[in-house]
């Protein structure tokens, strides 16, 4: 199996990846192993002191899962592995402290407003709106985050998470290339010499719509490769990319290792 990096987007925390000389069923481990298995921090608790908001506590609480906290997987454990047996302790939880009151003019309770006990562990989106609060509304409460899996639930998930086949394009004789390339919604060809071609920056940006073929009446064709993957990985914040990617093979090789054991 051959890894190729094509794209890397540092502003969004993404990368587009090739994979070369593997399958659909491997692919789609890795991808379910990101999604429901990485581990990351997540407000799984809050207890609420005030809150004369529009909203009821439950609703707070909701958005406040919801929020990316930035994760050290080094300085936390998952409760059910942790020497206090998920009692709680500093190294399985991480505890926040909210405290805002509206002035004349009302405030926006944002993410940032959350004071993490753990400077590395805070909400990676600190503009993120959390409530608003009218002239003399208060909102105090402290929230307790947790190392989960998004298999438990989607809060806990790290990253957006894709694949899809390289296409294999045959172009025969194209009699209408210039209605082709308006069809193609990711716009894959061009003309030239007078011949319908496949830009070279574009093939992989293909999504096998067969738009193409059906516009032309055939004369193109469009498989999907069944050992060469375009992989896309987005991170929701908590985790880089690469930490992603490792954990999720860490993770693999772990329960390979478990089904090892049970076969012996």
């Amino acid at each position: 199996m051959e890894v190729e990096i094509l794209d890397k987007d540092e502003k969004n925390n993404a990368v587009l990846f090739l994979v070369k000389n593997s399958s659909p069923y491997f692919m789609n481990v890795i991808r379910r192993i990101i999604v429901e298995e990485v581990p990351t921090l997540a407000i799984e608790d809050v207890e609420f002191r005030e809150n004369s908001s529009a909203l009821y506590d439950e609703m707070v609480a909701l958005r406040l899962g919801l929020l990316p906290i930035k994760t050290d997987l080094k300085s936390y454990e998952l409760p059910e592995k942790c020497s206090c047996k998920g009692a709680g302790c500093a190294k399985c939880q991480l505890k926040l402290h909210l405290k805002v009151k509206a002035d004349k003019d009302g405030v926006v309770v944002k993410a940032k407003d959350l004071k993490s006990k753990d400077p590395k562990a805070k909400p990676v989106f600190g503009e993120m709106p959390i409530v608003k609060l009218m002239k003399g509304q208060a909102l105090e409460l402290e929230a307790v985050a947790v190392l989960g899996k998004g298999k438990k639930h989607s809060k806990w998930s790290p990253a957006h998470v894709y694949y899809k086949n390289v296409p294999i394009i045959e172009i025969g004789n194209v009699k209408n290339p210039d209605e082709v390339i308006s069809n193609c919604p990711v716009g894959v060809f061009e003309i030239k010499g007078g011949k319908l071609v496949v830009k070279k920056d574009k093939l992989y940006d293909c999504n096998l719509c067969n738009a193409c073929v059906d516009i032309s009446n055939g004369a193109v064709k469009v498989e999907p490769d069944e050992k060469n993957f375009v992989f896309y990985v987005e991170s929701f914040g908590q985790l880089g990319v690469k930490e992603i990617l490792k954990q999720a093979v860490d993770e693999l090789n772990e329960k390979c290792d478990q089904f090892i054991d049970a076969l012996k």
